[in-house]
């Protein structure tokens, strides 16, 4: 094993071991009808939909466009290796289709050159929810075969042009939240509301993983690694009795995403509810993974009795998310266990907490705790045989939090949304001495926890 105990009560992770935070770029950037970008359906959602909290948008975010700079002057304070960020399609490509537009790929150009120059590795997501307007109003968006296709180009053309300096990158950003808050409930962008359609568009987003994974490494200019980021939690039982509800949840959460990624199969029962499913589906979803991405925030326990929010003991946080960090450590546990060790990342683990600005400072205690007890629990699936290569706090900065407009804070950097003022926070600061030393004390409970 690479990783070594230096101490009984400390952890040094592996050498390669990348120390990273994300962000997205509909969340962020601002500049939404700037230099020839076209509307996402985020930017219809938020002008039209009067879901998100207090009218709150896009438009300007964290005017990370025009700040990108300072921005990634501030990662290199931070001490990480990599910063998780993904473009705009409606930026590079305002027809979601076709020609280029040279302006937002520019805008692409500098930040990765930026980045570079401060030695700090780009991990670039293909989709991060802000799909191009004009493919929904014409297409029906993920609905449609044809996006599909348009979406292995976009994704052909992006690696031509940066994958000279980008070795890293993801296809898409939890798709289930896509499929089913997007298309099948419609209670995010672009509101469908459509079970059928929900699980249709589940299933042609894999397949348009598959599809432009083949497309990306055709066209790369130099050897790459694609992944895909799943938004996945523990499922665990609240008494012994519910154990079979839990077992039965995970069961369902692999054979719906793990299977077909990593064997090409799918329940037999979810293909016959499928309205469009062809021979060749699983053989394209089917791809050789170089990663998965975990986005983990919390358990889902299961009850057939008893309430499960809020369970007795439990800490919340201001999304009313029940902190629990021993589950992680379980999830990779099982990930590892039932799919061959794949390489992992924890592209996604943060808290919302209720932030305050004094003297200057954010003494955000809790995000902090939060942050170092996920990580010790990473540190302990690693020790248990867990092929986790890489950990990206989530978020950079605070930023449009979809429905909850700017009232829901997740960043390690506080942002005035009204000045654009960043400071780091103490959870940013610990962060950075983190990736410096590599290194996390332990709790003294080290056994590995029952699954």
């Amino acid at each position: 094993m690479s990783s070594r105990l230096l101490l009984p009560d400390k952890y040094s992770f592996p050498d390669d071991f990348v120390w990273g935070t994300g962000t997205s770029a509909y969340q962020i950037e601002g500049a939404w009808n700037q230099d020839g970008k076209s509307p996402s359906i985020w930017d219809h959602w938020a002008h039209h939909s009067g879901r998100v909290k207090s009218g709150h948008t896009g438009d300007v975010a964290c005017d990370h466009y025009r700040r990108y700079k300072d921005d990634v002057a501030l990662m290199k304070k931070l001490n990480i290796d990599a910063y998780r960020f993904s473009i705009a399609w409606p930026r590079v490509q305002p027809d979601g289709r076709g020609q280029l537009n040279e302006k937002g790929m520019d805008f692409y150009d500098r930040l990765i050159d930026e980045l570079l120059q401060a030695g700090i590795d780009p991990y670039i997501t293909l989709y991060h929810w802000d799909l191009p307007q004009v493919l929904q109003e014409q297409f029906g968006g993920w609905a449609s075969r044809d996006v599909l296709s348009y979406f292995a180009d976009y994704a052909g053309k992006m690696v031509e042009r940066f994958g000279d300096r980008v070795s890293m990158w993801t296809t898409h950003n939890e798709p289930w939240c896509t499929a089913y808050f997007g298309y099948a409930w419609g209670t995010w962008a672009p509101g469908v509301a459509d079970e059928k359609i929900g699980k249709q568009v589940h299933h042609n987003l894999l397949v348009s993983h598959g599809l432009a994974t083949q497309a990306m490494r055709a066209a790369a200019p130099q050897p790459i690694k694609v992944g895909i980021v799943l938004s996945l939690s523990n499922h665990e039982p609240l008494t012994e009795q519910d154990t079979d509800l839990a077992q039965a949840a995970t069961d369902g959460q692999d054979a719906l995403w793990f299977d077909p990624l990593y064997r090409g199969t799918y329940p037999e029962k979810f293909i016959s509810e499928l309205s469009d499913f062809q021979e060749n589906d699983l053989k394209i979803i089917n791809q050789d993974l170089d990663y998965l991405g975990v986005n983990f925030y919390f358990r889902i326990v299961h009850s057939r009795t008893q309430p499960i929010h809020p369970i007795k003991g439990s800490e919340y946080t201001a999304f009313g998310w029940e902190v629990t960090p021993e589950a992680l450590r379980r999830l990779l546990g099982h990930i590892t266990d039932k799919y061959d060790a794949p390489n992992l990342y924890i592209t996604e683990n943060g808290a919302a907490f209720d932030d305050s600005v004094r003297r200057g400072q954010v003494r955000d205690t809790r995000r902090k705790a939060y942050l170092r007890e996920h990580i010790e629990q990473t540190a302990l699936a690693i020790q248990d045989g867990a092929n986790v290569k890489g950990y990206f706090a989530w978020s950079l900065l605070d930023n449009f939090e979809w429905n909850e407009g700017y009232t829901k804070r997740f960043g390690i950097v506080h942002v005035d949304f009204k000045s654009q003022r960043r400071i780091i926070k103490a959870s940013g600061k610990w962060y950075s001495r983190l990736a410096k030393s590599n290194t996390i004390r332990l709790p003294q409970q080290q056994s590995h926890p029952e699954k």
